[in-house]
């Protein structure tokens, strides 16, 4: 692993303690934002490509209506929207980070002008979002939520979704009698079939490995369509 990256997870995990200590869930993407001080080997979930799960995604789904609309859930450094964008669709990526936002803006791209930049709070939306977007893409922010707070996020996610749109979600998975170890937090399977609970059609629920890490990481991908 590059000693970069180990060290900007070590870093997050750090303030994500100290943020959770003083009650705040959420405070220390800005903070984590901020010190990397416009270094993306600072961030540890940054990529100069959009996930790969997309990215597959992408190749194996016709291309978009014009003007569907796409809503990235914590983008980041905006790579996923990047993608979307470039496929066609009219996306708003949103990100708790105001810093992690401006920096978004500040990259050039092929089909920018089709990506709208926010700085928004999972729990607490944009009101003319409810049933607007026909694709959500959520990867690894729930992993990144105590376990408390991910039933409000999966209720906060389905609200989004137009009728027959769909939510792409992308996570780090464990086994019930695994540990949960460190952040971020792998999911159970049980905790992304809940989608189904909230008025969500499973179409596709699978298993993955991550590739070079030793031992393999596992994942889920799973799609759910609203009816």
């Amino acid at each position: 692993m590059n000693p970069a990256r180990w060290n900007a997870r070590e870093r997050a995990r750090e303030l994500a303690r100290l943020s959770l200590a003083r009650g705040d869930a959420l405070g220390w993407f800005e903070q984590l934002y901020r010190e990397a001080a416009a270094d993306p080997s600072r961030i540890p979930w940054a990529d100069e490509r959009g996930h790969p799960q997309l990215l597959d995604w992408l190749a194996n789904t016709p291309r978009p209506r014009p003007e569907a609309r796409a809503l990235v859930i914590g983008c980041g450094l905006g790579e996923d929207a990047r993608e979307l964008a470039a496929r066609g669709w009219t996306v708003t990526a949103f990100d708790v980070s105001a810093t992690a936002i401006e920096w978004c803006r500040r990259i050039p791209a092929p089909a920018s002008d089709r990506v709208t930049y926010l700085q928004a709070d999972l729990f607490a939306l944009p009101r003319e979002w409810t049933g607007a977007f026909e694709l959500v893409f959520e990867c690894y922010t729930l992993q990144a939520l105590p376990a408390r707070l991910r039933p409000d996020a999966r209720r906060a996610l389905a609200s989004l979704l137009a009728p027959g749109g769909e939510l792409l979600l992308v996570t780090r998975a464990r086994e019930p009698h695994e540990p949960e170890g460190e952040l971020p937090w792998p999911l159970l399977r049980s905790e992304v079939e809940a989608f189904g609970e909230l008025g969500l059609a499973a179409r596709e629920l699978g298993e993955f490995s991550s590739g070079p890490s030793d031992p393999p990481s596992r994942h889920i991908r799973a799609r759910f369509m609203r009816n």
